[in-house]
């Protein structure tokens, strides 16, 4: 049987396609490919490096800062929260960004006591003598200073917005919030 025209163009473009389809498939099989795909995959290394930093001190409780501070007139940025300090003499004492959140300093003698960037917010200051600290940068948000004596004391950028300071002797500059 003779094939048609047709059918032999038919049969000649399906084998030029199927050459075609070959020669693009093994393409993928090139040395550049299969370096790629051979390439092992990049891991990341964990490693731990000594520093020769002094690595910080241990946390320690309220109670133990307190007797730290008693014996020592210094706690600097240590954290006294609500620590009960009514009556106590911290006369001179370093209390630098200490954290005395709602602590009870009633009475309390802060004479030239540095309470630079402390954070007293919510301490109760009443009756207490803080003649000629540092309250630079303090925060005394809702602090209770009424009959506090606050004579030559620095309160560069200290924040006082909602202290109480009835009756208190305020330094120059400082008006009731």
């Amino acid at each position: 049987m003779k094939k048609s025209i047709f059918q032999t163009l038919t049969n000649c473009l399906v084998a030029a396609l199927f050459v075609v389809l070959v020669a693009g498939f093994s393409l993928f099989d090139q040395p550049i490919a299969k370096a790629q795909s051979l390439t092992p995959p990049v891991t990341t290394e964990v490693t731990t490096e000594v520093t020769t930093e002094a690595t910080p001190a241990p946390v320690k409780t309220v109670a133990e800062n307190v007797r730290h501070l008693l014996t020592t007139h210094e706690c600097v940025g240590c954290n006294l929260i609500g620590a009960a300090l009514k009556d106590t003499n911290l006369q001179n004492a370093n209390l630098e960004n200490a954290n005395l959140q709602g602590v009870d300093l009633e009475r309390a003698n802060l004479q030239g006591t540095n309470l630079k960037g402390a954070n007293l917010q919510g301490a109760d200051l009443g009756k207490a003598s803080i003649r000629g600290a540092n309250l630079d940068n303090a925060n005394l948000f809702d602090a209770d200073l009424e009959k506090a004596d606050l004579t030559g004391t620095s309160i560069v950028g200290a924040n006082f917005q909602g202290a109480d300071l009835e009756q208190a002797i305020t330094p120059p500059g400082l008006t009731n919030y």
